[in-house]
């Protein structure tokens, strides 16, 4: 009897929790921590393909040390930066940080236009081939993140869930700051070192007439 009136309430309140949404709470809290580590893991992958393209393009263009040491540089500040995606300080700071490096990134591929030799390099274009593809997987998870995210502090901020919540301290969460939220949806095609467009061809000369009689 004692063991049937523990199971009864065992029961009672496991449907307690489930309708206050406390089930659902765990799996969105499990959803954005994946979402999470996902962002992370495309941002190290970018991070770990930088050094072979500093090399690289050091090879052939020494000369530009200024643009190969703001990308080492930022590389090195991305790196030093222990990210809580809980806390809207430390993820401003993180984002900040990775969008130096992705201008610097952008500046050195500009430079590398001016040197045939290493636009013909296969190694190089290797390297930037995996860094436009690591680029849009970026654009991609953090479109889902930024997704999860709102999904998660919208259902928080729900009737029943905003008490629930309450009573077992969880908050909303910081997100991901976007120029244009269009771009959660549909996340835009990343393409380095476009060529520039073929020159108009030069007018043909008229025919003269001959000189009348």
């Amino acid at each position: 009897m004692r063991s049937f009136s523990r199971l009864l309430l065992l029961a009672m309140l496991a449907a307690l929790l489930s309708g206050c949404g406390y089930n659902a709470i765990q799996q969105k809290d499990e959803q954005v921590k994946a979402g999470w580590a996902e962002v992370l893991n495309q941002y190290k992958r970018r991070a770990d393909l930088i050094p072979n393209l500093v090399q690289t393009v050091e090879g052939y263009a020494n000369q530009e040390r200024q643009v190969l040491t703001d990308v080492t540089n930022a590389r090195s500040r991305v790196g030093q930066i222990n990210v809580n995606a809980d806390d809207a300080e430390s993820l401003k700071q993180f984002q900040q940080a990775q969008g130096e490096l992705s201008g610097a990134l952008s500046r050195l591929l500009v430079v590398t236009e001016n040197y045939p030799n290493l636009k013909s390099d296969q190694g190089f274009r290797d390297l930037q081939a995996q860094l436009e593809g690591t680029e849009n997987r970026i654009t991609v998870a953090r479109g889902r993140y930024i997704q999860m995210v709102q999904d998660y502090n919208t259902f928080l901020r729900q009737f029943p869930q905003l008490i629930t919540a309450k009573i077992f301290g969880y908050q909303v969460k910081p997100n991901f700051t976007v120029d244009n939220e269009a771009q959660i949806s549909q996340p835009p095609a990343v393409k380095f070192g476009s060529q520039a467009p073929a020159p108009a061809p030069a007018p043909q000369p008229q025919p003269q007439q001959a000189p009348a009689q």
